[in-house]
């Protein structure tokens, strides 16, 4: 297992929930500036650390490419443990630093959003954000761009879904500002949409793009 990869992603991970999540709490009802933080934090590591560990910061991302055979089952194991640290830590970090007791910028569903039309929300995203990252980054097909590419898709996603659920795509992102702000704070009763949402997503993504997507070597996709 390489270290360097597994601390790449440690700090990625720490870094999209300290800046995203703080971009909630900080800029309550600014819905783009939360979408353009959480973009930024995943453009900027992409390209600095995207040539060490693929910058995953995402367990539903690293799923998909599982699947996809992009990377290896331990070295996925790996990966899943520090993401969810990564988060964690993070939500903590940022407890500690804001100067109220807020929600951490936890993933919440809105009044009128079911817990079912959330999970359907978080599906959707996820598929796109990964369908992203697989025709783009994995397939070599937008070179250099392919960060921008990445981040931009995650900044209309959280456009979209911010004001219904929050926009979670990533069960680290959902995980480490729950367990930091705790019961008052967290929906606990709907956090497993949180978790199967995305890593549904992440399956549909890989599939699309393995058995039609992905080039065959025919010249053509």
């Amino acid at each position: 297992m390489n270290t360097r990869n597994l601390v790449a992603e440690f700090i990625g991970t720490f870094a999209l929930i300290f800046i995203g999540a703080g971009s909630v709490v900080i800029n309550p009802g600014n819905l783009v500036a939360v979408a353009l933080a959480f973009g930024s934090v995943v453009v900027g590591f992409i390209y600095a650390y995207g040539h060490i560990s693929g910058t995953h910061i995402n367990p539903a991302v690293t799923l998909a490419l599982l699947i996809a055979g992009e990377i290896e089952f331990t070295a996925a194991i790996g990966y899943w443990i520090v993401q969810f640290a990564g988060g964690i830590l993070g939500a903590y970090v940022l407890k500690g630093v804001l100067p109220i007791n807020g929600d951490l910028g936890v993933t919440i569903l809105a009044t009128n959003v079911t817990p079912i039309n959330g999970l359907i929300v978080e599906i959707v995203l996820t598929f796109f954000l990964v369908n992203t990252i697989f025709n783009t980054a994995v397939s070599g097909k937008a070179g250099n761009f392919a960060g921008l590419a990445i981040g931009l898709t995650l900044v209309f996603c959280i456009l979209m879904g911010g004001p219904l659920t929050r926009a979670s795509l990533n069960p680290a992102r959902t995980l480490g500002p729950a367990i930091a702000a705790g019961a008052e704070h967290a929906q606990w009763g709907n956090i497993w949409l949180y978790f199967v949402g995305p890593f549904i997503g992440a399956v549909l993504a890989a599939l699309l793009y393995i058995g039609v997507l992905k080039d065959k070597g025919t010249g053509t996709e």
